[in-house]
This record gives C-alpha cells, sequence and structure tokens, in this order.
C-alpha cells in the first residue's frame, strides 16, 4: 500500500481503539431510609405523579390556560432552555476534537535576490504557488484524554437538561400556587367586604338606638370598632389580590386575561390526588436529583482526563497538496507534494499535573456529597407533603365545624341583643370569632389544594418526554400573546 494513503488511514482508525482512565461509575447509595416516614401514609389507588401529566394534574381549564401561557412566555424558562442549548453546542465541540480539523490553504511566495547572494551570480526572481489540504496539530487519543473530556461535556449537557425540566416543574407549580393564592385571597376579600357591610348596618342599628337614648356612649364606640377595623382588611386583602394578580404576570411572562382569573377559591377545581408509592426510590427520577448524578458523573470523567496527562501526548500535522514555480502547472501531473510530522511530548516533571489530579479527585467528593445532599432535600419535600396531606383532613373537617358554630353563636349573639337581653360585647365577639374562622378556613383549604400542588412538584411530576420542548423561543421578542 502506498505510505501516502496508509498514514491518514491508521490516523483514522486510532481513535477507535482509545480508551479512558476514568473510574468506572457506580450511583452513590441513597442516605435515606427506603419508604416513607410512617405517618405520611401515602395512597396507593392513585396514579403516581410521575404518569399524570400537568393538563391531567390540574383538572381547572382556566388554570391550565395560564399554566400554558407561561410555559411559552416565560423568561425563566427560556434562559434554561438556552443553556440546554448552550451546553449541547460545548458537547459538539469537545466531542469534534476527536476527529481532525482539516483545512484547505493556497500559498504564493514570490522572491527577489540580489546578484550577490543568489547561486547563479545574477539576481533573480523565483515564485512559488501551492495548493494542501492538512490537519495541523490533531492529537491522537491513545489514553482518552480527550474521551473523558467529551463525556463530561456530555454529563453536563444532561445536568443542564435536567435543570431545564427543573425549572419547567418549577414554573408550573409556581402558577399554580400563586393562581391558587389568588383565588384565596380574593375569597378573602369577598368575605372581608360582607363583614364591612354587616358590620355597617350593625353600626346603623346601634347609631339609631343611641340617638333615641336606648344605649350607651360605649356600645357605640363598639360598634365602630370593628367597621374601621373590616376597612382595613378590605384595603389589606385589595392589596393582597393586586400583587398576587402582578405575580401571576411575572410567572405567565405575560398579562393574563380577566377570564382566566378566579372569582374565589371555590370555583377552582382542586388537583388531582397522587400517590407517592411505597419506596423512595421514586426520587431518583427527580430532575433535581438527576442533575446533582449528571454532575457527580462529570466529575468522574474529569479523573479521567486528570490521570491522562500523565501519559505522552501524540499529535500528528499532515498536508497532501500540489505545488509549482508556475501558476499553470499547478495541477499537472508530477507536482503533488505531501508531508506529516508526528509528535510526542513525554511528560518528565510537571508538579501541576499530581495538583490536577487531587483537584478532580476532590470535585468528585463534592459531588458525591451534593448528590447525596439532593437525594435528602428530595426525601423531606416529599415527606413533609405526605405529612401535610395526612393531617389538612382532619383540620379542614374541625374548621368547617367551627365555622358553623361561630356563625350560630353570633347569630344569637346578635339576636340578643337586639331583645335587650345582652351587651353589644357578646356581638362584637361573636363577629371577630367568625370572620376570623372564615380566614382560616379558606387558609386551610389553600394550604390543602397548595400541598398538593408542593407533592407533585418534589415528585418530579410528569413523564420526562413531557417536557422535552415542544416550542422555540424564536427571538428576544418573539412571545406568543393569549387567544
Amino acid at each position: 500500500m502506498n505510505k501516502l494513503l496508509f498514514v491518514p488511514l491508521v490516523a483514522a482508525l486510532l481513535p477507535g481503539i482509545g480508551c479512558t482512565l476514568a473510574p468506572r461509575y457506580s450511583r452513590p447509595a441513597a442516605p435515606v431510609p427506603a419508604s416513607w416516614p410512617g405517618d405520611a401514609r401515602p395512597l396507593t389507588n392513585a396514579p403516581a405523579a410521575q404518569d399524570l401529566s400537568w393538563p391531567a394534574f390540574f383538572p381547572d381549564p382556566h388554570l391550565r390556560q395560564v399554566i400554558s401561557l407561561a410555559l411559552t412566555n416565560s423568561r425563566d424558562l427560556r434562559l434554561a432552555v438556552l443553556n440546554a442549548q448552550e451546553a449541547r453546542a460545548l458537547y459538539g465541540i469537545q466531542r469534534a476534537e476527536l476527529l481532525p480539523a482539516i483545512n484547505g490553504s493556497a500559498d504564493l511566495l514570490r522572491e527577489r535576490l540580489p546578484a550577490d547572494l543568489s547561486s547563479t551570480g545574477q539576481r533573480i526572481t523565483t515564485s512559488e504557488y501551492d495548493v494542501n489540504l492538512g490537519a495541523a496539530s490533531w492529537e491522537i487519543d491513545f489514553f482518552g484524554r480527550i474521551r473523558s473530556l467529551k463525556n463530561e461535556a456530555l454529563q453536563q449537557y444532561f445536568a443542564s437538561e435536567q435543570a431545564r425540566r427543573g425549572a419547567q416543574i418549577l414554573l408550573v407549580s409556581s402558577v399554580a400556587q400563586t393562581y391558587l393564592t389568588l383565588a384565596a385571597d380574593r375569597e378573602n376579600l369577598q368575605i372581608a367586604e360582607t363583614t364591612l357591610d354587616t358590620q355597617r348596618k350593625s353600626f346603623a342599628l346601634v347609631r339609631h338606638r343611641h340617638e333615641l337614648g336606648l344605649v350607651p356612649d360605649l356600645d357605640l364606640y363598639r360598634a365602630k370598632t370593628p367597621v374601621d377595623s373590616a376597612r382595613r382588611d378590605v384595603a389589606a386583602f385589595r392589596q393582597a389580590v393586586a400583587q398576587d394578580q402582578n405575580a401571576l404576570n411575572l410567572l405567565a411572562g405575560l398579562p393574563v386575561p380577566d377570564a382566566w382569573l378566579p372569582t374565589n377559591l371555590e370555583a377552582v377545581l382542586p388537583p388531582h390526588e397522587i400517590a407517592a408509592g411505597l419506596s423512595s426510590s421514586v426520587l431518583l427520577t427527580r430532575p433535581d436529583v438527576l442533575q446533582a448524578e449528571a454532575q457527580l458523573k462529570a466529575a468522574n470523567a474529569d479523573i479521567g482526563a486528570a490521570r491522562a496527562a500523565f501519559f505522552p501526548r501524540i499529535s500528528l500535522t499532515a498536508a497532501i497538496g500540489t505545488a509549482s514555480s508556475d501558476l499553470s502547472g499547478l495541477f499537472k501531473a508530477g507536482q503533488g507534494a505531501w508531508s506529516y510530522a508526528p509528535q510526542v511530548v513525554l511528560p518528565i516533571f510537571d508538579a501541576r499535573t499530581w495538583s490536577a489530579h487531587r483537584a478532580s479527585q476532590v470535585q468528585r467528593d463534592v459531588a458525591v456529597a451534593q448528590y447525596e445532599r439532593a437525594v435528602q432535600s428530595a426525601f423531606r419535600d416529599v415527606a413533609d407533603a405526605l405529612a401535610a396531606r395526612a393531617n389538612l383532613g382532619q383540620q379542614l373537617a374541625a374548621q368547617q365545624s367551627l365555622v358553623q358554630a361561630t356563625a350560630e353563636t353570633y347569630r344569637l349573639a346578635n339576636s340578643r341583643y337586639e331583645k335587650g337581653i345582652d351587651s353589644y360585647l357578646s356581638v362584637l365577639d361573636g363577629q371577630r370569632s367568625l370572620f376570623a374562622a372564615q380566614q382560616a378556613l379558606v387558609s386551610l383549604q389553600l394550604a390543602a389544594q397548595a400541598n398538593q400542588v408542593r407533592l407533585y412538584a418534589a415528585l418530579g411530576g410528569g413523564s420526562p418526554a413531557e417536557f422535552t420542548p415542544a416550542y422555540a423561543f424564536r427571538s428576544s421578542s418573539g412571545l406568543k400573546s393569549p387567544d
């Protein structure tokens, strides 16, 4: 075989027989119990969070519309998508290091020599034309240094993909919780406005009786106090509603149409029940846990690159082309030219390689600790949500009974006062108790639904395929408006 063809052929085959010096990867044992705490009592007859897409988990049509709007226009999610795209491009750059960079070049050299420097004793002008195709300083990856760096870049890309998926889950849950909070605050505003209207009527009645001399001044001022308190509460809830709406618009990326906003919490269909399963192994599919594991694999691959630095590095510079002293004879037969120059660099003493190797091992240990912490944090998130779900039902039942009792107490106290049997102090106490009980009931209803959303997010709700972006941000201003 012609050695001119043999050299590129061998060079092309060498990367295929390369290996890496990275340690064999093994997933660290999860530093959490194999099952959930005893007080969590996970459901077993409901679908798993991973099997339930977010449109199925949120049955309320208006909430689904707001979430879709946010997924299309959120700047935070756009940044996560762009970061993943950047990591993928960087991986492509690193992977391309395994292949030679072939470049074409064309050169012209004209040179004039004076007579005293010319071999003929006369001044001469020479010309040289050449066209070449070649590779410069291509490293042949005998010991897997480039492959290790390629694997590290690949795992960093996987980590960015999981970060994007986590950002999407966080966006979905944040929109849902903000939407539910807005609904609860609007319901509290309705309760406050109803209470203010009732207290104004009571105050008008007391003032009329005071003008007739039937009640003392003390009752008049006692009746005025809750009116002012209710006015303050109405203003506070109006502020909360406005701030909730601003937060929802920020998450959605565009102003949410008023027709999509909830009137109160009861008008919102609650999220679907989900099961956490009996084993905590479901946490291993959470995006933050998968992201930490990908970063651990990247650190493991970096050790291979650090180990390869102790071995020789072999590079090759080669070119093939044609050359002539005359442009017209550049491509004639017999004008072929070629060259190749292999180079071997053998490290003898470089203290930096030992420090780099130790640093890569420490970085791997740091990544192990971060992975274990991610698993522990995920376990606590799910366990807390399960514990809350196990107890919120009892709290809601008790609070509903309390609201009924305080409402009846207020009704009886008001009736006794109107008949002159009791003082207005009992009416005032009944109003305060009823208002506080109604607010507490709304807060518990919000907590129950928001906890379902937190549990869904804590379990990494939705299959990974669901979070593959089917949309693209075409420009910095290419936002979609609601229909």
